[in-house]
């Protein structure tokens, strides 16, 4: 087993994780744009009507609902762009939530960074942070390679892409995610859009967008038009797993045999409800996919 050197920063509770194929594409078109409008599920067809949405208002603000809420300030060792710069290879930190920054075969890997204040169109309103992140992005000096999972507002956030476009060599995206970025001012040139199971090289590690059970959207309108991925990372020393958001199902399984052993997996969990059970673990279910993917450690 390779040795990690895992600084788990921070735990934030909450956040979505999807899971979906794309519909109408075919897999030896590379790079292909889907025809139609909507991807889907490979299990299963999420819908949040109005009903469960309702269901989930009445929840949230329940008084027989108590929302947890750190008591204490949640302690956080500061980073420097030094310390980033000089951090050995196969290095992993957990920025907070589900953001995570990598070292591998020199390279700086950010995994879903969010460094605003709150996962929202807006700073003023909407799921604000327990803590701030161990480094502000005005000190970040490079960035090798920035993945996305799926554009949910935990997930993809306008502000920090905003703050880091100028400084991240290549964006590594699910299919017609890449339009949010462009939308923001980053180069259309350093964003590479892949479907499920295609991958892209980049300085030596490899990189797979592979299937998840979730879903997508960022508004009313938009829902399901972006695909949603988990990702597998491959260098010659280490092979990593990240799940995004997602529902326990059957694709865990299929990734572990078709690219397992994983050295490290990192696993979707804290967001489970029964209300969204096809689209977040349970932690239970957070650990058999672990297990289904052939694991060695799981973050």
């Amino acid at each position: 087993m390779k040795k990690w050197k895992a600084a788990l920063i921070a735990v934030v509770v909450g956040g979505l994780v999807m899971t979906s194929i794309v519909s109408n594409v075919n897999a030896s078109n590379q790079g292909a744009k889907l025809e139609s409008k909507k991807f889907k599920n490979t299990e299963i067809e999420y819908k949040s009507d109005f009903g469960v949405i309702w269901d989930i208002i009445k929840e949230r603000f329940s008084i027989e609902r108590k929302v947890p809420v750190p008591v204490k300030d949640i302690p956080v060792l500061p980073m420097t762009s030094q310390q980033i710069m000089d951090a050995p290879n196969n290095s992993a930190v957990k920025l907070g939530h589900s953001s995570i920054m990598l070292k591998l075969e020199g390279q700086i890997v950010m995994i879903d960074p969010v460094f605003s204040d709150r996962a929202s169109p807006v700073q003023w309103a909407g799921p604000k942070r327990f803590h701030q992140p161990p480094i502000a992005t005005k000190d970040i000096q490079q960035i090798d390679v920035v993945i996305i999972s799926h554009d949910h507002y935990d997930h993809l956030d306008k502000g920090t892409i905003k703050a880091i476009k100028d400084k991240v060599g290549t964006f590594l995206v699910p299919l017609n995610v890449g339009k949010h970025l462009v939308d923001w001012g980053v180069t259309a040139e350093k964003v590479v859009e892949l479907d499920w199971w295609q991958s892209k090289q980049v300085g030596g590690v490899e990189f797979t967008a592979t299937p998840t059970q979730h879903f997508s959207g960022r508004g009313l309108l938009d829902r399901d038009e972006t695909l949603w991925a988990s990702w597998v990372i491959n260098s010659p020393e280490s092979k990593i797993f990240f799940s995004g958001d997602s529902g326990y199902f059957g694709g865990f399984k299929e990734i572990g045999e078709k690219f397992g052993p994983f050295d490290l997996t990192f696993i979707e969990t804290g967001a489970y409800n029964r209300l969204w059970s096809e689209i977040h673990m349970m932690p239970e279910e957070s650990v058999q996919a672990h297990l289904d993917l052939q694991g060695k450690v799981m973050v």
